[in-house]
């Protein structure tokens, strides 16, 4: 297996009314995110990786009618979890995550992948916000305050 491109998106679903859908990892339980995912080769642009990653671990459709996919502008820069560090290149310890939001019209039953996800859930922002284990997820859901459909 090649190792982890350290480039990934992070793509907060949510409703116009602020609802938000996070996915608990198969892999770590009691971790809920929203979607996220690596890049799978360098030159992949990361709007493409979010439409990609989107429809892997939801079954979603980023690009259909009524859907808005948003880049929000905003990249962080994180320290690996020490976990997860053995699917990177030696060396590599931090990951370079690009925000977006996809904007549905209503929360629906995603399609979860079983080998990456194991629930659910649409919560409130500020609930949701709560839930999330990585500090970057939370404060992504936070700026949802800040950003309408």
């Amino acid at each position: 297996m090649r190792p982890k491109i350290p480039q990934s998106v992070l793509v907060v679903i949510h409703t116009p009314a602020l609802e938000v859908l996070l996915i608990e990892r198969a892999d770590a339980s009691g971790f809920w995110q929203s979607v996220t995912g690596s890049k799978d080769a360098e030159d992949e642009p990361f709007e493409a990786t979010a439409v990609r990653e989107v429809w892997e671990e939801t079954g979603l459709d980023a690009r259909a009618p009524g859907h808005v996919l948003t880049d929000w502008a905003l990249e962080n820069v994180y320290e690996i979890y020490p976990q997860w560090l053995h699917r990177y290149a030696p060396g590599v310890t931090h990951n370079t995550e690009r925000v977006f939001g996809l904007c549905i019209p209503q929360p629906v039953t995603v399609n979860l992948n079983p080998r990456e996800h194991r629930a659910q859930r649409w919560l409130p922002l500020l609930e949701a916000a709560d839930l999330c284990f990585s500090p970057s997820n939370a404060e992504a859901v936070l700026c949802l305050r800040s950003r309408l459909c």
